[in-house]
Order: C-alpha cells, then sequence, then structure tokens
C-alpha cells in the first residue's frame, strides 16, 4: 500500500494519493466573491493540484459540490459546464451546507485517477 501526501499542512494534505487514486481537500474561492467567481477559481486550483498530482480533469472519478444556497445551482453549474470535458464526466452530487464562513458561496471535493 502507497500512500503519498502532497502540500502537507498542521490540519491537512491539499492531496493524498494512494495507490492510482487522487483524493483533494475541498477547494473554495475568494471569499465574498460571487458564486461564479467562486466556482472558476476551485476550478483553476483543481486543474492545478491534479497537474500536480500529474493528472488532469479528464481523469475525475467523482465531484461532490456544496453551495451555501441551492438557488446558485444554475450558476455554479454554467460554470462548471464550460469546465468540465464532455465524455469525461464524472460522478458527482451536489447539496446545500452551512460552509466555513458566509463569505464562501461553493466548496467542490474531488475523487481522480493518476
Amino acid at each position: 500500500m502507497t500512500i503519498r501526501r502532497i502540500d502537507v499542512g498542521p490540519r491537512m494534505s491539499d492531496i493524498v494519493i494512494h495507490n492510482n487514486t487522487i483524493y483533494l481537500a475541498g477547494q473554495v474561492g475568494t471569499p465574498g466573491a460571487s458564486v461564479t467567481e467562486q466556482t472558476k477559481a476551485v476550478l483553476a486550483s483543481i486543474d492545478e493540484l491534479l497537474a500536480k498530482a500529474g493528472s488532469d480533469k479528464t481523469k475525475i472519478l467523482q465531484a461532490i459540490i456544496w453551495l451555501a444556497d441551492m438557488n446558485t445551482f444554475g450558476e455554479m453549474n454554467a460554470v462548471w459546464d464550460a469546465w468540465v470535458p464532455q465524455g469525461h464526466t464524472p460522478a458527482r452530487a451536489t447539496g446545500e451546507a452551512k460552509l466555513a464562513t458566509p463569505d464562501y458561496k461553493v466548496e467542490i471535493i474531488i475523487t481522480a485517477a493518476l
């Protein structure tokens, strides 16, 4: 069994790789920005982290998306749909949750393959 951690902090690692599976910590955007801007920032961060792990968005297995307000579902989806590679869409769930601070509007958790 192989476990590799990248960008390890005192509370969490940004990336954990177990065998050939990549787990990303939940990603959030700039506090207070719109759902559109936060989603764009989160997806850019996901692209960077996957590249650092040796993967890319075509290898995403699952996405879990938390919105502070489900009324912003369409706004978030507009950004997601422009970003996600067609033919490589992951299993996905979206729910509403109280996030770490009221300034966060979206958080995305990714599991991907190497």
